[in-house]
């Protein structure tokens, strides 16, 4: 990381307008990615408290809140205990400009999220079986291993799970598609983590995981896009049947 800039509060403040009375979070963020890519400030610099950020932009601190926490997410800063928030610098700055912040809130956005991500990890899938290396391939299996140990323990499966196609990803050499898939299961972390309830679940994701690693195993790419093509469609409407519980709860 960057040695941290002098305080700039003042000069973010002015550069920041108001807006519109009742604006959503997905307004704040982006008038703060607009700042903050804009040029002007460098990779370091302390970004003002919650509270004056509120004021400048006319909105609660809640709001500004949620709206850095997603900025957090996607790599735009980086928020440290008792030291405040501070604009960071890495590859994954320029492809939020890509994304729409409307995708972080609502039922719809997770269903383009989780489209999006099924033919991503289906064609990570497919590279990495053309171009994993044995001790790469050693570590997926050491991840589905974990998986198997884990069933009684949610939250280490699912750290598993994750790690298990973070290998994958990694594993096609292709950064970009890296940047993308860590940003798309960053957005959807809050489902992920409670997609997997009940032992049938477990065991069925358990041998969705074991035909996409001994298609990687065996280098072959079709068999391990379309193994991967299965686990997508499952997981896929896990995710969006607990995102939609939660939505209708709190509706």
């Amino acid at each position: 990381m960057p040695a941290y800039r002098d305080d700039r509060s003042a000069e973010i403040g002015a550069a920041l307008g108001t807006l519109p009375s009742g604006s959503a979070v997905s307004a704040v963020a982006t008038s703060l990615l607009d700042l903050f890519t804009g040029g002007s400030l460098e990779p370091g610099t302390r970004l003002p408290p919650e509270r004056q950020l509120a004021a400048t932009l006319g909105v609660g601190r809640s709001a500004v809140r949620e709206a850095l926490a997603a900025l957090e997410i996607l790599g735009i800063v980086e928020v440290r205990a008792g030291a405040g928030t501070f604009l960071r610098g890495s590859t994954s700055e320029l492809l939020p400009q890509s994304l729409s912040w409307g995708m972080l809130i609502g039922q719809r956005s997770t269903e383009d999220l989780v489209e999006l991500r099924g033919a991503l990890e289906i064609y990570a899938a497919r590279l990495a079986a053309e171009r994993m290396s044995p001790q790469s391939v050693a570590r997926l299996g050491a991840h589905l291993d974990r998986m198997r140990s884990s069933r009684a323990d949610i939250p280490a499966f699912v750290e598993a799970d994750q790690r298990f196609h973070q290998e994958l990803a990694d594993a096609t050499g292709n950064a970009t598609l890296v940047d993308l898939l860590r940003i798309i299961r960053s957005l959807l972390r809050v489902w992920v983590d409670r997609a997997v309830h009940e032992p049938e679940q477990i065991d069925l994701a358990i041998a969705e995981h074991v035909a996409v690693h001994d298609a990687i195993v065996a280098g072959n790419g079709d068999a391990a896009a379309s193994a991967m093509a299965v686990h997508m469609v499952t997981a896929g409407r896990r995710l969006l049947a607990d995102a939609s519980t939660a939505e209708s709860a709190a509706g």
